[in-house]
This record gives C-alpha cells, sequence and structure tokens, in this order.
C-alpha cells in the first residue's frame, strides 16, 4: 500500500479520536463507562501518535513493514476502530448533530454497547503493538545486516591482523614485566604530548617487540577509560611478510583497527570499498592514505605503534615511505607514534630529533622471566631454592640486556637432569662470553643430539620455516611434512602433531596461538639459518620444491578449475597448503630447476593441474561476485614456466611436446598472453631467448600492453627490449589505447636513457598520440624527463609537438601529430599543471609560448585558467592528480601548515607565470575561442589575484578587452569582490558604467557579491559616473539593491544603507513588478531573513503596500525562508502589511507557510492566536492548510532535495492544533 495512504488513514483516526475526547469531557454526570472509555480512547489516540511517527521519521532505505500497512487495508483495524468512533460519535451527538451552545450531552450507552466498542479497540491497539513490534524486529534484523556489512568492508580494506599477532604476543608475557619502561619520564612525556614521537631503538633480542606489545596493551586499556574518540592502531613489521608489507598494505592496516567497530568512523572506507570492490582492484595508496587522513580526523587523538621498523623493507623505498606518510598524519592531527627498531643509522637519522627512549632488558625483567620458567625445568631445580636464586643470577648477569639470550639460555636447562649438569651449565655463562650465535650453536647441537628420527623431523621443519616466501601456518607444514614422494594425495595417518614439531626444535620454533602461524623464536633466528641452512641441510630446497609439486599434482586437483566461488573457496578451505605452493612453487624450484626438472613437467604437461594452479596463483587479493573467474584461462605449461623463468623445465617441456612446436609457442591464453610475452614483461631474459630461438613469433599481439616488446619496455627491462629487437619485433606497433613502445618507456619515472636511445636508433615513432591524447614528448614532461626531452631533440624531434584533445576510443587507428596546425603543446601540459621547473626547461629548450591549441589557447591561457577548453573527456589533460594543487590535497584544512602548501602553490603558478613573461617572444594580445583575453583568465577571488593583474598589465595586458559576453576585466574584478583590483582597473581608465550583455555593470556585479569595500571604492573613485551609476538598472529591470539581496551570500546593513544613501531606489520595481525587499524573500530556501535588513527596506516609502501579480503581500512572500519568523511577522504588521490578507487564489499566509514546509510551533501559533486566521480556512480550491502540507509530506525526494522533511513537521505541527 501506498505510504501516504497509511498516513491518511491515521490521521483520519487521530482527528476523530480528538473530537470524541472533546464530546465525552462534556457529558454530564458521567458513569464510570465513560471515564473508561475516555482513557481507553485518549491511550489508543496517542499509540496512533507513535505509529503516525514511526511511518512519517522511519529509515527511508528499511525494508517496507507489511503489518503496518495491513493496518489501512480496507475494512482493516483502521477502518474498524473509525467506525466504533462514529458510533460512539452519533450516540453522543444525536447522529452527528451538535448541541446548541450550553446546552450538555447526555450518556446513553448500556453496558453492552460500551463493552462491545471498548473490545473492538483493544484488538486495534493489539494489531497496532504488533505492527511497531515488527518493524522492531526488521530493525533489529536490518541492524545485524549492517553489521555484516560493516565487517565484510572492514576485511576488505586489509587482510593483515595486526591484533591477532598483539594476543599472541602479551599472551607469552611474563606478569610484572617492562613496567619500567611504562613508568619512564619519556613514555609518560609521549602519552600525553600532541603530535609526540617516541623512538624506541634497541640491540637484537633486547625484547623491542615484547615492549612494544606491553605498550600497545597499556593504551588500549588507557583509551577505553577515556574517549571514545581516542584512537590506538599498530603494526608489526615481520621479515618474513615484507612482499605482503608494503607501505599501501600496513596503511591500509591501520585504517582496518580504526574503524573495526566504529560504524561512525567507516564512511571513507565504505567510498572505497564502493569504487573498488566490484571491479577486484585495491585502492592507490593516495586514496587509502586520504581515508586514513579523513578516518583521522574522527578521532580527537590518535596511537600509532609500529614495532621492528628494521624488518621493514627499504630496498624499494617501502620504509621511507611508510614513515614520511605517518609524519604527514601528524600535520593538522594529534597523532602520537612510537616505533621500536634496532640501531640502523639510516632509521636513527628519521628520528634525530625526537624523544628516543632505549630498550634494553631490565635485571628485574629477566629474574621475573627466569622465576617464571621455573616449572618447565626439571625437578632437582624447582625443589632447591637455591639453586634457583643461583640460576636467576647468573642467567641475569650473563644476558647483558639481552631478553633473547635469557629464553636461549632457560632452554638450554631443560634437558639437565641433574645439580651438577645445571651448575655445569650456568658456569659457562659468563657475561658477555656467549653471543647469541653461541647459543643457536648450542640449540643446534641439541637437535643433532637428538634420535635420528626427531633430528630430522627438525631439519625440516627449520628449513621449511627459513626457506618460505612467507610465514606458514601450522596446518600448512603439518601438510607439507606429510606429503610423500609419488603418492597422489595427503595421508591422514602421515599428518604430524603440532606440539611434536614444537618439541623437537629446541625452543627455536614458536606458535602463535591467535594467527597458528609457526615461525622462528626471533628475527636473528632466521638470520643465523640463512647463514648456515646451506651448509647444514643442503638439500632443502629441493625437497622443499619437490614437496610443493607433489601436493600440486594431487588426483583431487585433475578436476581443473573451479567455475564458481563458492566451489573454489571449498577446495581452499579443503587444501589449505595449495594456496601456498601455487604461488611459491616455482622460486623455490629455481634453486634446484635441473633436479626437479622430471617432476615439474609431470605437472606441467597436466591442463586440468596447471588450471587449477593458476587459478590460485592469480586470484584475486579482493574477494567480490566472480572474482575466482578472473585469471587468464586456457594457460598451458609453457605459460606457467615462462612466468617463473623456468628455462630448463621450459627446454624440457618444448622437447616433450608432440605436434606443430609453432603453433604450440604461439598459444595464447584468456587475456591474448603468449609465454614470450609474460615472459618479456616479467624479465626473464633466458626464457625470451630460449622461446625465440625455439621460433616464438616475436610481434604477437595480445596481452595488457599489445606485444611482447611493449610489455619488456613498460617493465624497462632493455636487454629483452634489445633482443627482442635483433630477432624482429616491430618497433612501430601499438596497443589497443594507441600506445607505441615510446609512450610506455617515457610514462615510467623509472625510464633509462639507453632504453629510449635504443628504441629510437630502432626507428620507434616518437610522434603518435595515445589515448589520453598524449605524445612521448607530452609523457617527459608530466614526469620530468629533461635528459631524455634533449635526447629527443637531438633526433629531430620538435618541441612544439601538438596533440588536438578529443575524446578518443580503443582499437581506434593510429594517430601522430602530422597535419595538426594547432594543438597542446608540451610547454601547454607543464603551464596548466603547474610544472615550474619543466616550463622553464622547455622554454630554454625553444618552446614556443603562443602555440595555440585547437581551442586559441595559449600556455599562458591554461597556467591562468588552471582549466582547458574541449571535450569532457577523461585523460591526462583533467587528471588532478598530476597538477600542483595535489599537494593541497595531502593537508587537511585545519592543519597547521596549510598556508604554506597554499603558498608553495602559488609560488609555482606565479613562477610558471614569470617565466611566460620574462619570454620576450610572449605575445600579450592572443584571445581565446570565447574571446578571453589574459585578463579574463584570471581568478580574481583567489589569493595573489592583484600581483597576477599588475604583473599581466605591466607585461602588456590590455584591461578594456571584452569577451564574449561583453565583460571586462573590472566587471570580473567586482564580480569577485576584488576590492583593490577595482581600484587599480578604474585607476587605468576602464569605466565602472559600462555594461555586459544583460546590461549588468560593475557596481550590479559587485552588488551580486555583496562586497561593501567593492561597492565603495566603485562609487567613491568615479564620482563622474556616480548618478548614471547609482540610477542603473540590468536589461530585468534590477538595480544594485536587488542583486545586493537576492544573490549575495551574506548582506551587510551598511551595505544597503550605502546604497540608500548614495540614492538607490528602495521601493523600485524590476521587470517582474518586485521590488528589493520581495526579491530578498524569494532568496533559496536556505536562506534565513536578516530582522535588520528587513526593517532597513521596510523603512523605504511604500515598500509595506507591495501586492504581487499573483495578489501576494510580503507576509505571503517571507513564508519562502527556511523557517518562518514570529519576529519578521511583527515588524511587517508594525509597518502596516495586512497579515489576514489573502491572495488571489485565496491563500491565506498559512496556506503559503505549509505549501513552502516552513511552519514552526512559534509561527503557527502566532497566525492562528494573533494574527487570528483559521487553522481549517480554505482557499479557492477547498484546500486547508493541513491538506496541502500532507500532500507535500507524501511525496518522493530525490537524494539532495533541501530538506523534504520539513512538511511532514509542518503538517504534524497543524495536526497537533487540529486535535487541540
Amino acid at each position: 500500500m501506498d505510504p501516504l495512504s497509511v498516513t491518511a488513514s491515521i490521521i483520519a483516526v487521530i482527528q476523530l479520536s480528538a473530537k470524541i475526547l472533546t464530546y465525552l469531557s462534556d457529558v454530564n454526570d458521567a458513569p464510570k463507562d465513560r471515564t473508561h472509555c475516555e482513557a481507553e480512547i485518549s491511550n489508543t489516540r496517542n499509540l496512533f501518535c507513535k505509529l503516525l511517527d514511526h511511518v512519517q521519521n522511519g529509515d527511508p532505505n528499511r525494508p517496507r513493514n507489511t503489518a503496518v500497512e495491513a493496518l489501512a487495508s480496507p475494512n482493516g483495524p483502521l477502518d474498524q476502530f473509525k467506525q466504533a468512533l462514529e458510533e460512539l460519535q452519533n450516540k453522543i451527538t444525536d447522529g452527528g448533530r451538535l448541541k446548541k451552545v450550553g446546552e450538555a450531552l447526555v450518556w446513553k450507552f448500556k453496558k453492552e454497547e460500551i463493552a462491545s466498542i471498548l473490545d473492538r479497540i483493544e484488538r486495534l491497539k493489539t494489531h497496532v503493538l504488533i505492527a511497531l513490534q515488527m518493524d522492531h524486529l526488521s530493525k533489529l534484523y536490518q541492524d545485524t545486516q549492517d553489521d555484516a556489512k560493516h565487517s565484510k568492508i572492514v576485511e576488505w580494506i586489509s587482510p593483515l591482523n595486526y591484533p591477532a599477532r598483539q594476543s599472541d604476543i602479551i599472551g607469552h608475557r611474563q606478569e610484572g614485566t617492562c613496567q619500567w619502561f611504562l613508568r619512564a619520564p619519556e613514555f609518560a612525556k609521549w602519552l600525553g604530548e600532541p603530535k609526540g614521537t617516541l623512538f624506541c631503538p634497541g640491540i637484537p633480542g633486547a625484547g623491542k617487540t615484547m615492549v612494544a606489545a606491553i605498550a600497545i596493551d597499556h593504551l588500549l586499556h588507557y583509551t577505553r577509560t577515556q574517549s571514545s574518540s581516542i584512537g590506538v592502531a599498530y603494526v608489526y613489521c615481520n621479515y618474513q611478510e615484507q612482499i605482503e608489507q608494503d607501505a599501501s598494505s600496513m596503511l591500509a592496516a591501520i585504517v582496518k583497527q580504526l574503524v573495526q567497530g566504529r560504524p561512525w568512523a567507516l564512511e571513507p572506507v565504505e567510498r572505497l570499498h564502493k569504487k573498488h570492490h566490484h571491479l577486484g582492484m585495491k585502492p592507490k595508496i593516495e586514496e587509502i592514505f586520504s581515508a586514513l587522513q579523513e578516518v583521522i580526523a574522527k578521532f580527537s587523538t590518535v596511537y600509532l605503534v609500529i614495532d621492528a621498523l628494521d624488518e621493514c623493507r627499504d630496498n624499494d623505498g617501502t620504509r621511507s615511505q611508510l614513515l614520511a606518510r605517518l609524519k604527514d598524519l601528524q600535520i593538522g592531527q594529534d597523532v602520537r607514534i612510537m616505533a621500536t627498531a634496532r640501531f640502523i643509522p639510516e632509521i636513527e637519522a628519521e628520528f634525530q630529533a625526537e624523544m628516543n627512549l632505549e630498550i634494553r632488558a631490565s635485571d628485574d625483567d629477566v629474574r621475573r622471566y627466569v622465576a617464571g620458567q621455573t616449572h618447565r625445568l626439571h625437578r632437582c631445580i624447582q625443589r632447591d631454592p637455591a639453586l634457583q636464586a643461583m640460576m636467576e643470577d647468573k642467567l641475569v648477569e650473563a644476558v647483558d640486556g639481552m631478553f633473547l639470550l635469557a629464553r636461549l639460555h632457560t632452554d638450554s636447562l631443560v634437558d639437565k637432569r641433574t645439580v651438577k649438569e645445571v651448575k655445569s651449565t650456568l658456569g659457562r655463562l659468563l657475561k658477555g662470553s656467549v653471543t647469541i650465535d653461541d647459543a643457536y650453536s648450542e640449540a643446534i647441537q641439541r637437535i643433532n643430539g637428538q634420535l635420528d628420527g626427531d633430528k630430522e623431523l627438525a631439519k625440516r621443519v627449520l628449513s621449511w620455516i627459513t626457506y618460505a616466501k612467507r610465514p606458514l601456518t601450522t596446518t600448512e607444514i603439518c601438510c607439507a611434512l606429510a606429503v610423500e614422494p609419488n603418492e597422489a594425495g595427503l595421508d591422514p595417518e602421515n599428518i604430524p602433531d603440532v606440539e611434536d614439531l614444537l618439541s623437537v626444535c629446541a625452543g627455536l620454533v614458536v606458535v602463535d596461538q591467535e594467527s597458528a602461524v609457526i615461525r622462528l623464536v626471533h628475527y636473528t633466528t632466521q638470520e643465523y639459518f640463512e647463514r648456515i641452512r646451506d651448509v647444514w641441510n643442503p638439500g632443502a630446497q629441493l625437497h622443499i620444491a619437490s614437496t610443493c609439486l607433489t601436493y600440486l599434482s594431487f588426483s583431487t586437483f585433475e578436476t581443473g578449475s573451479c567455475s564458481s566461488d563458492e566451489e573454489f573457496e571449498e577446495r581452499l578451505r579443503g587444501s589449505q597448503f595449495l594456496g601456498y605452493t601455487a604461488k611459491h612453487w616455482g622460486e623455490h624450484a629455481l634453486t634446484a630447476e635441473g633436479e626437479i626438472c622430471e617432476l615439474a613437467c609431470s605437472f606441467l604437461s597436466c591442463k586440468e593441474l596447471v588450471s587449477c594452479a593458476v587459478q590460485v596463483l592469480l586470484r584475486s587479493e579482493y574477494t567480490y561476485q566472480g572474482y575466482s573467474q578472473k585469471y587468464p584461462k586456457d594457460s598451458t605449461g609453457l605459460h606457467l614456466t615462462a612466468r617463473f623463468g623456468l628455462a630448463i623445465v621450459l627446454e624440457t617441456l618444448l622437447l616433450n611436446q608432440v605436434g606443430e612446436i609453432g603453433l604450440i609457442l604461439e598459444r595464447r591464453d584468456s587475456e591474448g598472453q603468449t609465454p614470450l610475452y609474460l615472459a618479456a614483461e616479467l624479465g626473464h631474459q633466458r626464457i625470451v631467448k630460449l622461446l625465440l630461438d625455439k621460433g616464438a613469433e616475436v610481434n604477437a599481439q595480445g596481452g595488457k600492453y599489445g606485444n611482447a616488446l611493449q610489455a619488456a619496455v613498460a617493465g624497462n627491462h632493455t636487454a629483452i627490449v634489445e633482443l627482442l629487437l635483433n630477432n624482429g619485433a616491430d618497433v612501430s606497433r601499438h596497443d589497443s589505447q594507441g600506445k607505441s613502445v615510446l609512450h610506455y618507456a617515457t610514462n615510467s619515472a623509472n625510464c633509462n636513457l639507453g632504453l629510449i636511445d635504443l628504441l629510437l636508433s630502432r626507428g620507434a615513432p616518437a610522434n603518435t598520440i595515445d589515448i589520453n591524447n598524449m605524445t612521448p614528448m607530452h609523457y617527459c614532461v608530466k614526469q620530468g624527463h629533461k635528459s631524455i626531452i634533449r635526447l629527443l631533440l637531438d633526433k629531430g624531434l620538435s618541441i612544439d609537438v601538438c596533440v588536438y584533445r578529443k575524446s578518443r576510443s580503443r582499437n581506434a587507428a593510429k594517430t601522430d601529430t602530422s597535419g595538426i596546425s594547432a594543438g597542446l603543446t608540451p610547454l601547454h601540459f607543464a603551464a596548466l599543471t603547474g610544472n615550474l621547473v619543466m616550463t622553464k626547461f622547455l622554454l630554454e629548450c625553444g618552446a614556443d609560448p603562443n602555440a595555440l591549441s585547437g581551442y586559441n589557447e595559449s600556455p599562458m591561457h591554461l597556467t591562468l585558467r588552471k582549466t582547458l577548453h574541449g571535450p569532457e573527456y577523461d585523460d591526462d589533460w583533467t587528471n588532478q592528480d598530476f597538477r600542483i594543487e595535489v599537494i593541497r590535497d595531502l593537508v587537511e584544512f585545519e592543519e597547521d601548515d596549510i598556508d604554506a602548501s597554499i603558498a608553495e602553490i602559488a609560488m609555482h603558478r606565479e613562477g610558471v607565470l614569470d617565466a611566460l613573461l620574462a619570454d620576450a617572444r610572449t605575445s600579450m594580445t592572443i584571445r581565446d575561442c570565447q574571446h578571453k583575453h589574459l585578463l579574463h583568465c584570471v581568478g580574481y577571488g583567489k589569493p595573489g589575484s592583484v600581483s597576477i593583474i599588475q604583473k599581466l598589465i605591466y607585461g602588456g595586458a590590455n584591461p578594456f578587452e571584452r569577451n564574449l559576453k561583453q565583460q571586462n576585466a573590472l566587471h570580473l574584478a567586482s564580480q569577485a569582490g576584488n576590492h583593490d583590483a577595482v581600484a587599480i582597473l578604474i585607476s587605468l581608465g576602464v569605466d565602472p558604467a559600462l555594461t555586459d550583455n544583460e546590461g549588468l555593470n560593475a557596481l550590479h556585479y559587485a552588488a551580486q557579491n555583496g562586497n561593501h569595500e567593492t561597492i565603495s571604492v566603485l562609487l567613491d573613485t568615479a564620482p563622474a559616473t556616480r548618478p548614471g551609476l547609482v540610477a542603473s538598472k540590468d536589461n530585468q529591470g534590477r538595480n544594485s539593491l536587488h542583486h545586493l539581496v537576492s544573490t549575495s551570500f551574506i548582506v551587510r546593513h551598511e551595505t544597503i544603507q550605502l546604497l540608500l544613501d548614495k540614492g538607490v531606489g528602495g521601493s523600485e520595481l524590476d521587470a517582474s513588478g518586485n521590488p528589493p525587499l520581495a526579491s530578498y524573500f524569494e532568496q533559496p530556501l536556505t536562506h534565513v531573513p536578516d530582522l535588520n535588513v528587513c526593517q532597513q527596506l521596510l523603512s523605504v516609502k511604500g515598500s509595506s503596500l507591495f501586492f504581487d501579480r499573483n495578489g501576494k503581500n510580503l507576509g505571503h512572500l517571507c513564508t519562502f525562508a527556511g523557517k518562518c519568523s514570529v519576529q519578521i511577522f511583527e515588524i511587517l504588521k508594525e509597518h502596516g502589511v495586512d497579515l489576514t490578507q489573502k491572495d488571489l487564489e485565496g491563500k491565506t499566509i498559512l496556506h503559503c507557510s505549509a505549501i513552502r514546509g516552513s511552519l514552526t510551533k512559534e509561527s503557527l501559533h502566532y497566525l492562528l492566536h494573533v494574527v487570528g486566521i483559521e487553522i481549517d480556512a480554505k482557499d479557492a480550491s477547498g484546500k486547508t492548510a493541513l491538506q496541502y502540507a500532507a500532500e507535500k509530506a507524501g511525496r518522493d525526494y530525490y537524494a539532495l532535495f533541501f530538506d523534504p522533511g520539513r512538511w511532514d513537521r509542518s503538517m504534524k505541527l497543524l495536526l497537533e492544533y487540529s486535535a487541540s
């Protein structure tokens, strides 16, 4: 049922209930039945009011409540209740005939009659309560759905689970340790200091991670007792997760922690999810960082703890990028950062100016830890307090601030069964005499001293953990250890117990309980085994590679890839080692390629096994509908081998192939990629050479980059590019986006000169235009490649190569710049983006400052306007990420250095302008396709515009020129409220009385802006033209007061008075017949009329007598505001406006208020009780104010419609007054 019908039915019952209650209160000598009946109807009416509020103010996105709608069905509960009320009314009033005034009503009911009515009322109350309850359950269900949705979004933003790691570490904490850190003055200062940073360095094994965990635990407890607006997030860097832990992933993990359980902070992440989820794409780091800034802005304070920065990779700048982003967060936000790391000069330099607090294992902490481990040792220690004390003293002395040694030395006592053995071991532990390596060597000796089976198991466990490309779970390592050669599946009886794995490894291996990850006890353990593993267990890589290939060849995977997300996820759940083996088998095989070749070829020759592995290998990081099918289908063993760069395996595969070798080499997967393409893209030179030697088609088309040559160029693999060219690669090809090899080369930040020189020497076209309307030369400007531009110029390319910007489609014919006489040059791009360095460089190289685009724009036009004419088309010319203004996006509005960033942008922009002006060739008279001269392109409302105007005029710009709208520079300066620019232009002789195509002069424009100073300048500095200026009207008959009160955002009283004093007519009518005050009232709904403004304009003679063409006076028109004002009504009344007046359609002010939805409780009371308007008054159409409000309230409004609830509010007010 239509919600409006439900609302109307409820309103009708409420109104009738109010009437009946009025009648019942007038009954004389009323019996108890009447009192009972009155109470029931009153209670039911209140229930209906609650139901009405529920229907009108419910969440519009919530599913419809059929139980509520059923109440208003034909002959339903509402109809039945209405009938009961009508019976009451007829009985009390003699068939609806009202008694004469002063005549009392009489109670005429029998007990059984009133009992029947009360019974029907009671049934209806039950229906209403059920309907409300069902909607409450619906809300609970919706809340549950919302929680599930929020959880899904939170998990989507980052798969990293640092809280699980935190729980694991805290679970191993020895109670009472690290209190020295929490009590340290430095920590206390950091805890309370806004934007503070605390750097906590320490030697390897000092317990930095445990200190970080205890600090995090303290912060979590501290913030819970303070405020929900304080956030805590943390990152545990891990040497084994360096691939997964890039800067983007770690920032996303921080976002995840801050929004988890906080729906009020989730909105920025929801936007990212909506944008990327259905595409299966990962957000860019800029997007994640921007979302993080937005999330942090919702908190008063955020604490960030970063542990083990030394374990974060930095060969690709990840660590530096992470630190830079974290420091950026502190600009303008109260973000407090704590970081731990080893003593590494590069990291220490990052925190040189910050508070430092070194982490060392305190003697008390070591003693507590050792005492807490006594239960693990043999009874000879447990029952001898003196021996325990000796053990604690010796270990405290020996570890010398290194907590890890305390653990390793304690582990070395686990197998000592006599007092003598214990004392002998302790006797060797002199301070500084035992290094970590010594402790590890002793652990290895204990492993080697075990039974052969235990020793071999320990070797396999330690080798797997050491060589693994990422941390393994306990399930994964148990599966790996259970794999048997030549078997087609796992034997459940061969799967080892995790506890056995731990027991044979002499304390070197631990399990994180929350994440179930099995790992080495410390980072230094990994380093130790990396030094000795090839000697200690030389066949480990071969064994691991064989295990992976055997697992991938299990019969359960011979069905091939999965056809649905559900089937795929079920496979991964049932085969938990599949993810690791599919992704990393090739990396392990590289070190033992010859030995593993036969097993690898057996696996790669089965297309079903290959299909299964490729689906897992290339699965999307994010899940979405159909994500499991977004992988290159039809991949062969050759494709997979080429991906991993296994040359020996590939050659063997080719020898074993049956059929035409050329056809085999040219097989494409579903993305058009050949084995040669993949090898070229991924940089596997040996594979590329082998495939070419075997006859692979070098120019085969397909893949993201179009062909193998372009893929190699995009990857900056110079040696492979040369190899391909030497084998006949066509250097002139382009892909579906119109990109040539030089497009890919020059649009890379890491492009090298040698690669460009090679391509040019082989005839690569340098003047083609791609789908982004860019040539290679333009990309050089974008990326700042000066040396490459010099090379291109040396090769004969024009510095003014130009493009005609247009919408371009994929797979269009190749386009070059020949025949384009006017277009956007590289200098245009530099000027548009605000690239000062490249602007100067291009001018030095001879670039033409007067080059014209297809729309007659010079570079100067673009740098002034910061935009360009042409189609609405997304390309590099419209991408804001390439503009100098992007630095503004990295700073929040409230931040301290917002002014510094704005100043830096202005410096670059003015620098570009200065460089162009300094060039003697620059013309100052060029006008674009809209006849805009340079002074028309100035942002007059922007900071620094006066300086720009002066520079342009000094450089020869003509202030008298007009654009297509016949506007001159003075019009634009006045429109922007730039009084300094106005004064300069008037001093140059520009006439403020000159009008544009719409009859607007400078005073009209200044009035629209409302800038008092600008209006004063115009009136005071041009006395000769003042009379005509003051009296001037535009083509619509509007004077400057009309413009001031109807279009300016803020109207100052002194500005109105200035215009009135100067002679502007306050009661003059425009072409629509409106005086300034009527125009003022008719502003948009967000406008709230100012009492003083009304008072000023009403004081003008004749203003209060105004009627418009529809018979509305100022009282009607003032209801157009967002909310009616009693004060405005009173001022109008004082000045003689008749508030009881009806317009030509018979509408009162109350009708107009209801139609506009501007009614308030105070204004309604005033109109009814002071003005005397009847609430039930009908207009010429027979409608009351309530009917108009109800009609408006029942309509659907689009999302951005201003305050659609205003008619609901007006309707309720009218209902309440009607009922009372």
